[in-house]
Parts: C-alpha cells; structure tokens; sequence
C-alpha cells in the first residue's frame, strides 16, 4: 500500500503527527505500532502503572549493558509498547523544560526551538483544567488536570519542603519552575472519563482514528527496515503474524520509535556507523556516525520508608483491603488512590545558589519503589526520588543482533564523567 505519510511508533510523537496530519482529507497517513491500542484499563486507571511498569506489559521492559561506574549493574528501561507509548504507562506527570533550556537550544543552532517560539504549540496542545493564560492553553487534545484526591503525606511534603526554604511553587510550568508543590497531570477531567489516564493516544488518536478515511493505523506489527532508492526513504517493511508486507512513501518516512527504536531501526536499514553495522554482517547504506550516540539519561536515587499509615501504598492485607475499596470508588467517581499518578508532589532545587536554574528535581511517591516496583515490599510506606536533570555524561544505542525483534544494545554511560 502506498501513503503520503508513513510513521513508524504510535508513541507522543506518532500519535501527535498522525492526528494533525490527517487533518488534511487529501493527506493519507499510516501509522505503525507495535504494541496494542492503549485502552485497556490498566492504561486507563493512573495506578495501573504499577502492575505495566515492572514488566513487559505494554513495556518493551529493555535492560542497559552492565554499567562500569554502577559495579557492573544493569539498568531497567521500561519504554511504552503501545499507542500512546510511554505516555500509556508513565506517572502522567504534566512538566516541560526550563525555559532556558530551550533558549540554550536555539543558540546552539537549533533553530525554532527558542522558548517563545515552542511556547504556542505548548498552549496549543493542552487542556488545561486551570483555563488559558499566557502559558497555558484550555482548547487543546491534551487534558491537563489537577490531582483528583492528592494524598495528605503529599500536602505534608510540601508543607515540609517550605520549612526548609523551598518556597512554595503552584505552578512548575509557570514563570518560575524552581519551589515545591503538587504536580499537574494528564488526566481527564470531567466528560464522563474523570480521573482516567490521557495519553497521547487517548487525546490525539483514538477520537479520530475510526473516523477519518485517510488515517490507516496498525497495531501488533514489526517494522523490520526503511526501503531506500539510493539515498532517499521511500517506504518501510514490515512483519503483521506471520506476513510481511510494505508500505510505501510518497512523501516522508517518519520514524517515531524514540531515543532507543528509532537508532536501532536505522542501523537495521543499513544507516549509521559502518564499524557497528559491519559488525552485525548488515551493508552498509549510508554511513551516518552519529545514529545512537550522544544518549543523554538521567540518574535518580531513591529514598524509601515504611510507614504505619494503611491509606498509603502497600502490598500487605491492609493496603490490599484498600486499593480494593478504592477500585470502585475510582469506577464511581475517578478520584481515590487509583486515580494517583502515585509521584504525587515534587520539587525542583539548585544543589548551589549560584546557579541560574534548578539541577535537581524531586519525586515524592505514596508508596516504597525500588528497582522500578520489580522488588516489592509489603509494608506500606514512601519514597522520594532525587534526580540530576542534566547530565554530563554521555552513552550509546547499539545493535545486539541483525535481527529486527532483538532488543537494541543500550549503554547510557552513567557517571562516566566525574562531574
């Protein structure tokens, strides 16, 4: 079959670009996904995170290669297999970058992504609950919320952080992100979908995917490469059962799969370093060096401690006898504990005041995690995630097999540079 457009990964982006190209009636798109379609409850219900998270559940689930400076640990990378990507099962937590952030963008050379310039399309794309101002939209796919029932431990972070000087901050995508308070969500508010998940899926795809004619979307697929005609991506291959089929380009190729996919995929097709392809026995296509690396990944270290408060996530008979009585108040309503993003308050700080942006961001949590949920305690409890938003270290995405279902080989490089 042939397309104008062919987009590879229903994640953020895929789910963005197939709804606004499609706009256009004499534009035909098709969008391929691995994973599923990103309705069922588990992605519906915000909680739901922790039983997709731990394990290849609409998670592709990768693993990093050993990591020198961590004495030889592997790394968890839960990444979303399913439309709506990551944002199928992540905390839903509403942040954007610093301000300077995109500015620093734009005077490397990175033109379009100053921070006035990116700031219409971000009021362009939400929702939010708060209503429209300078920098916030209220007409967008995106439903931006308040937390629907934030926990008292939560308010008691906040309240905590202001008595050692984090001013108080209602807004972190407001005129200043650094301070403490409840974090924003996307989440639905109100139009018979309260406190459900809005994933960049249920926003922008599945109101329009069965309506538009000129929009082909296709779930359970493996894209195996990009079809070149010399230098130019005219098409992609792909695996649906056991078939493979093609769809053609007749414009773009777009390629969705993110930090990890996307490099992977093209060194599947042929483009990227030539000492990495070779070393998997692929020809060479088009040598491009810089395909995988320049990975950039955050670091977070994480706090835990129980607590004898039962209304605070846990796996004991008390907080099962919770969540359990919550379930339906979450089916009635959308509020209670299944409504939680669980990361419920935060913080953004400077480790020093000289700084002209906050370095460091915090996570306060309802519950005890640790290794990502894999390893379960059964008190209930807290924790708090401290994280470096700017590393200076740097890793790679490699190939650990020609084979297209083979995961990529990732080595985010952590603490690889002392600072």
């Amino acid at each position: 079959m042939a397309y104008d457009y062919v987009i590879v990964g229903g994640g953020s982006a895929g789910c963005t670009l197939a709804s606004r190209l499609s706009e256009d009636p004499d534009v035909s798109v098709c969008l391929l996904e691995a994973g599923g379609e990103g309705r069922s409850v588990l992605v519906r219900a915000p909680l739901g995170t922790i039983a997709m998270l731990p394990r290849a559940l609409n998670n592709w689930a990768f693993e990093t290669e050993p990591q020198d400076h961590l004495e030889n640990r592997r790394g968890y990378q839960p990444r979303g297999k399913a439309l709506g990507g990551s944002s199928a099962i992540n905390a839903m937590l509403y942040v954007r970058g610093h301000a300077k952030d995109y500015d620093e963008w734009a005077d490397l050379g990175c033109d379009g992504w100053s921070f006035a310039e990116v700031l219409p399309y971000f009021r362009k794309s939400e929702s939010n609950e708060r209503g429209s101002d300078g920098l916030h939209g209220a007409d967008g796919p995106l439903r931006v919320s308040e937390q629907r029932s934030p926990h008292p431990a939560s308010r008691a972070f906040v309240e905590a952080c202001g008595e050692n000087q984090i001013r108080k901050n209602p807004d972190f995508n407001g005129p200043l992100q650094e301070g403490a308070g409840l974090y924003q969500v996307t989440q639905f508010h109100g139009e018979g979908r309260n406190g459900e998940r809005c994933s960049a899926a249920a926003g922008y795809l599945h109101p329009v995917m069965e309506a538009r004619a000129n929009l082909t979307v296709l779930t359970g697929v493996r894209v195996l490469d990009v079809m070149l005609e010399g230098k130019r991506a005219t098409g992609v291959r792909y695996r649906r059962g056991r078939m493979d089929y093609r769809a053609e380009a007749r414009r773009e190729v777009i390629l969705c799969g993110g930090a990890f996919n996307s490099p992977q995929l093209l060194m599947l097709s042929g483009i990227g370093p030539a000492d990495e392809l070779r070393r998997h026995g692929i020809a060479l296509r088009h040598e491009l060096p810089g395909v995988g690396q320049n990975l950039q990944d955050h670091l977070d270290f994480v706090s835990g401690w129980t607590s004898r408060d039962s209304t605070l996530f846990g796996f004991g008979p008390a907080g099962t006898a919770n969540l359990a009585k919550n379930i339906l108040r979450w089916w009635r309503s959308g509020e209670g504990l299944v409504a939680t993003p669980a990361a419920e308050a935060g913080a953004f700080l400077k480790s020093d005041p000289s700084l002209e942006r906050p370095d460091l961001q915090l996570h306060f949590v309802i519950g005890i995690v640790d290794d990502h949920m894999r390893r379960l305690h059964w008190s209930n409890g807290y924790s708090c995630h401290v994280c470096v938003l700017r590393p200076h270290s740097r890793g790679s995405v490699g190939l650990t097999s020609a084979r297209p279902g083979a995961e990529p080989r990732l080595d985010p490089g952590v603490r690889a540079d002392p600072r």
